[in-house]
């Protein structure tokens, strides 16, 4: 069942739940402590499902825009940063980066991941690799959500770069009242849970620990279902040789 942050008429909101839980009332543990613990939470369940699987990209609901995003191409430079979306939410992770092939066309092609670390530059290094700017090919992860074309463009296109990634869900305010968490309803008891096990923690209430057990199904709940979730997907074991060197 859909959770909504606040629900006043039937008290039926994460707000509500958490306080009868707690057997507290709004001066004893205020909204913006529940907002706290409710975004915490998110983050948990954000980590969590961006890390249980590649293949079925997890966003939260909420967010209005796609995880999709451009910038501009520049001729000479060859490093670009996705640090937010263009709402201003954090990007985690990059999972994909295309580029128009040249200032003429419009035909995208989709780079390759590449290291310093990997084994065919080592002696070398990338950027002896790639001595004279052309058209990319690679890009190298080289920080938090920072890439390094190679080799460096010698053209320049706006919004020359596509870029995928994952990014933070989209988080609670005092102020929210219909909104629900933006992940499987399924999951929503959880912020409930968490709230109130914050809200124990804080006070000092003699359900905390009763709180807590019920705080670890919730989590164990997180997993299974993301474990769970790929219904579409067949996994079929397949032999890998083994080579003794």
């Amino acid at each position: 069942m859909s959770i909504a942050f606040s629900e006043t008429t039937n008290n039926t909101g994460i707000v509500q739940q958490t306080r009868f839980m707690m057997g507290v009332d709004s001066t004893q543990y205020p909204t913006s402590r529940i907002v706290n613990s409710c975004n915490n939470y998110l983050d948990f369940i954000t980590g969590y499902a961006i890390g249980a699987d590649k293949r079925f990209q997890w966003d939260d609901t909420n967010h209005t825009k796609l995880p999709i995003g451009t910038t501009d191409l520049t001729s000479g430079q060859s490093d670009y940063s996705f640090l937010t979306d263009e709402q201003g939410n954090i990007i985690i992770t990059l999972t994909r980066i295309d580029m128009l092939l040249n200032k003429t066309t419009d035909t995208w092609t989709t780079l390759y991941p590449i290291d310093q670390n990997d084994a065919l530059f080592i002696g070398t290094g990338l950027q002896q690799a790639f001595p004279t700017n052309s058209t990319p090919e690679f890009y190298d992860k080289i920080a938090d959500n920072i890439i390094r074309l190679y080799a460096t463009p010698n053209y320049s296109k706006t919004a020359g770069l596509k870029f995928y990634f994952q990014r933070t869900g989209s988080y609670f305010a005092a102020t929210d009242t219909t909104k629900s968490p933006g992940v499987s309803p399924l999951l929503h008891r959880g912020f409930v849970i968490a709230s109130a096990y914050d809200g124990a923690l804080t006070l000092g209430l003699s359900n905390l620990q009763a709180l807590g057990v019920e705080m670890q199904r919730e989590q164990q709940k997180v997993i299974q279902y993301f474990v769970d979730r790929n219904q579409d997907i067949d996994c079929v074991l397949t032999n890998e040789p083994i080579n003794f060197l």
